[in-house]
């Protein structure tokens, strides 16, 4: 945002500074040309004036000495002429027979002047010619033409143009310094308020540094910004404050009982246990049902302390920096397989690797891949039933490590696919031993992954089974920094 606030302003600026500067140097330059008009323009009515006198006297000599003089002076040459267009004085090689000053001497003539009225520039060049008739009134005595230089002139406009742009770059360097002072001093409120947002939506505890009107202001405590912007600040804290609070005793809660219930689940589990061998054997059936329903009880709380856990890892990961995390995804993949292969087999399934020698590098801890590689494998094991094909793969993907897990089992409906990652759901199929599961292993999935920009996609296979496609961005090596 800051970024286009300040480009706004400083677009207004350059708007500013553009309407200012611009007639500005136009005026310099319009003047600079009247000033050599005017000059120019005195110095052909003297000579006008002295054509007149010699026109009725009929001396020439002061016209011919002061235009000869003029001209060693100034550098600038002269005509004059008579009604007749016959030379009266021609200094500096420029002759009354030249076309340019022939067409200026006949107006002038016709009692006109001839003054160029074009503003001149930096890269102004040559000379401009002047004409002006002599004579009083409608009587006309004679004619001269003057041929000007413009080099001084040109010079003069140069330096007053480079004054001008000068001035204008120290006002627009002026004016982008507090244009950026302006923005950040806006902006910072809305900087920590949307740190303390994103904050809030991992999870995480509130900003320290965003005002809060129960605490005095201090260095820790960064007040900056318009008012308005920090009573919003001050209001969005005392939000987030007690939302996270809430958020954080339910996490708590979660991860309290599950640890809690632990140990009175282990003493309930030995005091089944020593009671089996006082049963009869007709309560063996009642046994075996107690104790099923123990292994599931704590799976169940194993389960909730990894979710618990890992919408913590994923809050912290949203906010933190934590692109040194790699792990070899394919090394993962065969520990994996190497684990769940016998367990497979045994539950009448056939597990296949498909993995090549090349090394797969995720953004990702081994920890972390291995717990959603378990919990696919586990669920394709689990639902897949005996006789199932199921294949592990892992190959790189453009910019991501991607992990596949296949079965030919019996699926998930289409309704049922889109239910798979809610919590606690679990599908109507069972295993052959009657064991569910928790309904808890795909959401682990998805907050591990998110905590890593990753992402867990579940499709049907033709013309049965299900396909587990995780993606985790490959993880950038040491070798490629």
């Amino acid at each position: 945002m800051r970024t286009r606030v300040q480009a706004v302003l400083l677009l207004f600026v350059v708007i500013a500074v553009a309407a200012f500067a611009v007639p500005l140097l136009l005026f310099t330059a319009s003047d600079r040309t009247q000033q050599l008009v005017l000059a120019r323009s005195t110095d052909l009515d003297r000579f006008a004036s002295l054509m007149d006198q010699a026109a009725s006297t009929g001396d020439t000599a002061a016209l011919t000495a002061e235009a000869r003089r003029y001209t060693q002076l100034y550098g600038e040459p002269l005509v004059v002429t008579d009604t007749r267009r016959d030379p009266v004085v021609q200094t500096g090689g420029m002759r009354a027979a030249d076309p340019a000053v022939a067409r200026l001497l006949d107006a002038a003539l016709s009692n006109r002047t001839a003054h160029p009225t074009a503003a001149l520039r930096p890269w102004s060049r040559g000379h401009r010619m002047f004409a002006e008739p002599a004579g009083t009134g409608t009587r006309v005595s004679g004619a001269v033409v003057l041929r000007a230089s413009v080099a001084t002139a040109a010079r003069d406009v140069t330096r007053r143009w480079a004054a001008v742009l000068a001035g204008t770059a120290l006002v627009a360097v002026a004016c982008t310094v507090l244009a950026r002072a302006a923005t950040g001093w806006v902006v910072s409120p809305l900087r920590r308020l949307d740190r303390a947002v994103g904050r809030l939506a991992a999870g995480l505890p509130p900003d320290r540094t965003l005002p809060d009107s129960r605490l005095r202001p201090s260095r820790e405590t960064p007040v900056g910004g318009p008012p308005e912007l920090r009573q919003l600040a001050i209001g969005f804290n005392r939000m987030a404050r007690t939302v996270t609070a809430a958020l954080e005793q339910q996490r708590r809660l979660v991860a309290d009982t599950s640890h809690q219930m632990r140990n009175p689940m282990a003493a309930l589990r030995l005091r089944v246990d020593a009671l089996h061998t006082h049963l009869p054997a007709s309560a063996d059936r009642m046994y075996t049902g107690v104790t099923t329903e123990l292994d599931r009880l704590e799976t169940l709380l194993d389960d909730m302390l990894a979710l618990a856990t890992a919408e913590h890892r994923a809050g912290e990961l949203a906010m933190a920096d934590d692109s040194d995390a790699h792990c070899d995804a394919t090394a993962v993949t065969a520990a994996r397989y190497r684990l769940w292969e016998p367990l497979a087999r045994r539950a009448g399934a056939r597990l296949t690797l498909g993995a090549g020698p090349t090394p797969v590098m995720a953004g990702c801890t081994d920890r972390e891949l291995a717990q959603i590689t378990d919990v696919l494998l586990d669920n394709a094991i689990k639902y897949a039933g005996p006789g199932a094909e199921i294949s592990l793969r892992c190959a790189a993907e453009e910019r991501c490590a991607v992990l596949t897990v296949t079965d030919d089992g019996p699926g998930l409906a289409p309704d049922e696919l889109a239910l798979a990652t809610t919590r606690f759901w679990r599908s109507g199929r069972r295993q052959q031993n009657g064991t569910a599961g928790t309904g808890l292993g795909l959401a682990i999935v998805e907050q591990l992954l998110a905590g890593r920009g990753g992402r867990l996609e579940l499709t049907a296979v033709r013309p049965h089974g299900l396909r587990a496609r995780v993606s985790v961005p490959r993880a950038v090596t040491g070798a490629a920094r």
